[in-house]
């Protein structure tokens, strides 16, 4: 097979170049002098036989791999996410969770699974309160307070078990390989360490991982994690109750409990309260997705504990009745940004974890809602946010009920990927532990980080007066923007896409889908688009592109106000084309470009 890859290294290379994650390296094996540069990721392929796109060209080619040995899209997406979790560790891998949505061919018929980690059974709305004042946030994240039970292997085991072809062990092996025998450190690996440097330095297990020998891995050596090797064949080799019942289920209780923190370090790390009893009784849930209709098109995303099925759902509704086709780019960007803040407006006081809440998932997703939402968008002004939510169930013609609260904090980093077999068969899965780095803190002996993804809750109501559906409880799901969405036409896919970002992953999705669906743009353009991102708060976030430009200036003689944000997600996609093809995309730039591949290129469409 051909390996379009950062693990494409010479066993010389390796013999020289080699940081063995989990020893302590000498300082000159991060720097070696002839380590091959990585090779060129393409942001598009396109061809027959199945197609995989993620953020990273060894997952990418993991997922190639299970598809060319006869694995469907499901096995792909394990196998690409197994992969994710070696190479980038920061965003994803057994330590998190996420949300896994598949469209089955045969049956034409999209299926979900929720895997969002859950927090201990103890937790309450006072889990991050000290004092009755909120934790500050930074101590928060670095704790063992903030991890929640890990969704991440029971997604894989749910997904494979129902609709894939493969076992555990087999999907794993090519991510066993790469974390046996390394890949090349790219500079988004090297930077997103040095941002994380100071906390890394504080767990010892976290320091000997990914500072070798006590320094940042240079861009060009090649970094090994044995230890997450043995992991993988563990777990692949006994299942995934190894995790949740075993050796390895005592060792992230006794993590969490008991934060292994550097004696030396002045650091102040809480511990958390998880117990073998919260990973036992941890499950992964078959849901039924969101759907919606947008232009003769269904569009399936993720029901809550995830608000963004309803919130990008609810946006495309509220677009639905301007042709956006034809506005000009300022006129559709000025829509876009109304959609994106009032459909915020109405997640914050609606959506949260069902099994806790009262989410009118179905009222949310009504056009009649949207309709009385739609008329709140003038062409010659800008609502002022924070805005008040509508009423789903008693939906009343351009008015909003209760009172604004602003959009609660949550964390950017997670990471995407998209597959698709011969048969037919799509999957949109995006995956996290939450902050870049997650916790900070890894698993002893085992080579993965665990998430703070309890963070994800609020830590108060932004407002007393307000009720929010996203407080802290015993085994709750905290609230999600985790948007994989796809895309139907008659029953057959048109395309999947997915990205992370946090809050931003909504705004993403529902840019990306209207860029694609509205403007005309291949989907590769779709995802490079500059991005604006309106969460319900006074200023919409633009990127570089759009800060730079004239539309800029149009807007905010409407009476938009815009901060400049350097990135706004990282997307990545699938396509169907009417001649049978699959296109693979990804971004040409963002993250260091991403990387899309197919079983047998056939040329470009």
């Amino acid at each position: 097979m051909r390996r379009s890859s950062r693990r494409n290294v010479s066993l010389a290379a390796v013999l020289a170049a080699v940081v063995s994650v989990g020893a302590a390296a000498p300082a000159s094996s991060a720097h070696p002098a002839h380590s091959p540069a990585p090779p060129p990721k393409s942001p598009v392929a396109v061809g027959y036989g199945g197609a995989v796109s993620s953020v990273d060209a060894d997952a990418t080619a993991a997922g190639i791999e299970v598809l060319r040995e006869g694995g469907n899209a499901v096995d792909a997406a394990v196998a690409t996410a197994a992969a994710l979790g070696v190479t980038e560790p920061y965003s994803a891998g057994l330590g998190g969770g996420g949300y896994f949505v598949y469209y089955d061919a045969r049956s034409h018929t999209v299926r979900t699974i929720d895997g969002r980690e859950t927090a201990p059974r103890s937790a309450d709305s006072s889990l991050f309160l000290e004092n009755g004042k909120p934790l500050d946030f930074a101590d928060a994240v670095t704790s063992g307070l903030s991890v929640g039970t890990p969704g991440t292997p029971a997604t894989w085991d749910t997904a494979l078990h129902t609709w894939g072809r493969k076992s555990l062990r087999q999907v794993l092996k090519p991510a066993e390989r790469i974390a046996r025998d390394g890949f090349v450190v790219d500079e988004t690996f090297r930077s997103q360490t040095a941002g994380n440097e100071e906390r890394f330095r504080d767990f010892p297990a976290t320091r000997k991982l990914f500072l070798p020998g006590g320094k940042l891995p240079e861009v060009g050596s090649v970094l090994r994690n044995p230890d997450l090797a043995r992991t993988y064949e563990e777990v692949g080799r006994k299942g995934v109750d190894e995790l949740y019942r075993g050796e390895l289920a005592e060792d992230v209780v006794r993590t969490v409990r008991n934060p292994p923190v550097d004696p030396a370090s002045d650091r102040v790390v809480r511990p958390g309260d998880l117990t073998a009893k919260d990973l036992r009784s941890y499950r992964a849930l078959r849901r039924e997705p969101t759907k919606v209709d947008y232009r003769g098109l269904d569009v399936y995303g993720m029901a809550p504990s995830s608000s963004g099925g309803t919130t990008v759902g609810e946006a495309l509704n509220i677009l639905e009745s301007t042709d956006l086709s034809r506005a000009s780019e300022a006129q559709y960007l000025h829509r876009y940004i109304e959609a994106s803040r009032i459909a915020f407006a109405d997640r914050g006081r609606w959506v949260g974890d069902p099994a806790f809440e009262d989410v009118p998932t179905k009222q949310l997703l009504g056009q009649r809602f949207a309709d009385a939402r739609e008329c709140l968008i003038r062409d010659d002004a800008v609502l002022t946010s924070p805005l008040a939510p509508g009423d789903p169930r008693h939906p009343g013609a351009c008015r909003s009920t209760g009172k604004a609260a602003p959009t609660t904090y949550e964390g950017e980093n997670t990471t995407h990927l998209t597959t698709a077999d011969r048969w037919g068969n799509v999957v949109a899965y995006t995956l996290t532990i939450e902050q870049t780095g997650g916790s900070g803190i890894t698993v002893p002996g085992r080579g993965f980080l665990l998430n703070n993804e309890l963070t994800d809750f609020s830590f108060a109501p932004a407002d007393p007066a307000v009720h929010d559906p996203n407080l802290p409880g015993p085994g709750k799901r905290p609230r999600s923007s985790i948007s994989p969405t796809i895309v139907l036409r008659h029953g057959e896919p048109v395309l999947a896409l997915g990205s992370p970002g946090g809050a931003t992953i909504i705004t993403t999705v529902l840019q990306t889908l209207t860029g694609k669906l509205d403007r005309g743009l291949p989907l590769v353009d779709a995802i490079a688009a500059p991005r604006a991102s309106q969460r319900n708060a006074a200023a919409t976030e633009l990127e570089p592109a759009l800060w730079n430009s004239p539309l800029r200036a149009k807007l905010e003689s409407l009476g938009h106000v815009f901060k400049l944000n350097p990135e706004i997600g990282a997307a990545t996609g699938v396509q169907r084309l009417p001649d049978g093809r699959w296109l693979a995309a990804a971004e040409k730039e963002r993250r260091g470009g991403g990387s899309a591949m197919v079983v047998r290129p056939s040329g470009r469409p």
